[in-house]
């Protein structure tokens, strides 16, 4: 059956129960994704220096052929992404991602560090937004950054955090849309501590430092400040806990960013959504795929990643909600790691626009809960692939698995070729 015989059909489907298939088509591909740069290579940056350290909890494993060995392979590498995946993209860069022809530090960098991603954006057509990078440096090998105790090191990051902002308002300013600003940090302990409030007033303190540049203007460099349970190095202690970056934003009218590996195993960030936004203007969601831990596999259409976006569509929160990606693996054909996790990401968006939402919320107004779960159990049997199919095609991107062959000609003719 052709695409458009099966999407008719699917189309009376969903139409019966007051869904329109051509409006959440629409809607889906105008919302926008922001796909992160380190997938191209394994978070390692580009940045000119004399010396650098992993670490600060960023672990990419596997060697497979073909990473990206500078900011030309990158971009390229985005392009041909991009062209496999439907929808509005934007593309999201990590600061240690600067290309300079000489050695600029971390509290040094200004806006020109990025004119090629900001050139290739206008020529893209793209947005771009930016996170300070607070680990793979010297001066965050003992893990700690904006809550160190030693008050020359954390002025250091205090001054890359600003400078940060910096260029979050020339990117915005370059695309004529905000940049959106995700901050973490890899601060924390291995063991058990012996203080924990000293570096979380220190961490609370850096941060009003970095926030009080009112030359930056806010809608242009739109912040939100990302927490997680525990990370490499930080097992027992992270200063940037859930509670703590809830706080804060919350108390300075900041935005908060949840990453769906950084809550404990049994927990959701579908949950907690309802509750930030009572609160919150914005908050910014890292789509990633964690088993067992924030191990940022390759996000795939599970349920986890449903129930995020039905959470949204439940709630009519999509101009409230950023989403991104923040997954990496090196063990597969990175190209294909964005490209399915990306469109996977777009089927959760594309899923949640068809929910009968007015319908399930209806009968739970009239108490009629068996009604309502029914009904939801019923949605999943729905032909929603006949949906997505549509979609691709409407945006002109490979149907189904087609991209697949795509991917393993580029492999073939640029990846393979790289040493």
């Amino acid at each position: 059956m052709s695409v458009e015989k099966a999407y008719e059909l699917a189309k009376e489907r969903y139409a019966a129960f007051g869904i329109d298939t051509d409006v959440a088509i629409e809607k889906a591909l105008a919302l926008p994704i922001s796909l992160h740069c380190w997938q191209t290579d394994d978070v390692g940056g580009f940045e000119t220096k004399p010396e650098g350290l992993d670490g600060g909890g960023i672990m990419a494993t596997g060697n497979y052929p073909g990473r990206a060995r500078n900011g030309e392979e990158a971009r390229a590498d985005l392009e041909k992404t991009m062209s496999l995946i439907p929808g509005t993209q934007r593309v999201n860069v990590h600061a240690c991602y600067s290309e300079t022809d000489h050695y600029v530090d971390r509290d040094e960098m200004d806006p020109s560090c990025f004119t090629k991603w900001m050139d290739w954006a206008k020529e893209q057509g793209i947005c771009l937004d930016f996170n300070p990078t607070f680990f793979a440096h010297p001066k965050a090998e003992d893990g700690f950054t904006l809550s160190h105790q030693d008050d020359e090191i954390r002025a250091f990051w205090v001054k890359h955090g600003k400078a940060c902002r910096k260029i979050a308002q020339a990117m915005a300013e370059s695309q004529g849309s905000p940049c959106y600003v995700n901050w973490w940090t890899p601060d924390g302990d291995k063991d058990i501590p012996a203080d924990r409030f000293s570096p979380r007033a220190r961490m609370a303190k850096s941060y009003d430092e970095i926030m009080a540049d009112d030359s930056v203007d806010k809608t242009k460099c739109v912040d939100f400040i990302e927490s997680k349970l525990f990370g490499i190095g930080s097992e027992e202690y992270v200063v940037s806990s859930g509670e703590f970056c809830s706080d804060y934003a919350i108390s300075r009218g900041m935005g908060l960013c949840m990453d769906m590996g950084h809550f404990h195993p049994t927990e959701n960030i579908h949950g907690k959504i309802s509750s930030h936004l009572q609160f919150m203007d914005k908050i910014l969601l890292h789509v990633s795929r964690p088993i067992r831990w924030d191990s940022d596999h390759v996000t795939l259409f599970n349920d986890d990643l449903k129930n995020v976006f039905i959470e949204i569509q439940r709630g009519n929160v999509w101009d409230r909600v950023v989403v991104a990606l923040d997954f990496f693996d090196a063990s597969i054909n990175r190209i294909g790691a964005y490209v399915t996790g990306t469109r996977a990401a777009r089927k959760g968006i594309l899923y949640a626009l068809l929910d009968p939402t007015a319908q399930l919320q209806g009968y739970e107004v009239e108490g009629k809960k068996a009604q309502r779960l029914a009904l939801m159990e019923e949605f999943k049997s729905m032909p929603f692939a006949a949906v997505w199919d549509m979609l691709c095609e409407k945006a002109d991107v490979p149907v189904g698995a087609d991209w697949i062959g795509e991917m393993e000609a580029y492999e073939t003719d640029v990846l393979r070729k790289r040493a």
